[in-house]
């Protein structure tokens, strides 16, 4: 059975890590201690978390972008628990977390290699608003959902 907890602002030290380890298993590219900086300098920090027996399965985080619009930054479910939900779930939760904090506007940015991220934001009425060139020159889609 997938538990899913929330936390805001801060991670506990144990939850931190569990969040870097799953990132890592799924993601490279980035050095661990930039991520740390980056997610101790996120302002107003959401992270909803999947656990299975206690293990951290998949997360999503996110931070106010400005004021009342949300950006959903990271997130991932470990390859051996796709196609369960638990990347749906997560946003619907995160979406719900934004609504009843006043957010009007949620944004994101995938690349075409995350099609089932890119997908799955489309099922979530996110829309294609632009396109921008990351620092490779790797087109990154950039997607926003107005909050109900």
């Amino acid at each position: 059975m997938i538990e899913y907890k929330t936390f805001e602002n801060q991670l506990p030290e144990a939850v931190s890590e569990a969040v870097l380890t799953l990132h890592f298993q799924v993601f490279d590219g980035q050095e661990r201690a930039d991520l740390v900086r980056e997610i101790n300098e996120a302002p107003h920090l959401l992270t909803l978390i999947a656990y299975e027996n206690d293990a951290a399965v998949g997360y999503k985080m996110g931070y106010r972008r400005k004021e009342r619009h949300f950006y959903s930054w990271l997130g991932c479910v470990l390859p051996s628990h796709r196609g369960q939900g638990i990347a749906s779930q997560l946003m619907t939760l995160q979406h719900d977390w934004c609504r009843a904090n006043g957010y009007h506007t949620i944004r994101t940015m995938t690349y075409n290699k995350w099609r089932n991220m890119l997908i799955l934001n489309l099922k979530h009425s996110f829309n294609i608003v632009g396109i921008l060139a990351d620092n490779a020159g790797e087109p990154k889609i950039i997607l926003e959902k107005k909050l109900p």
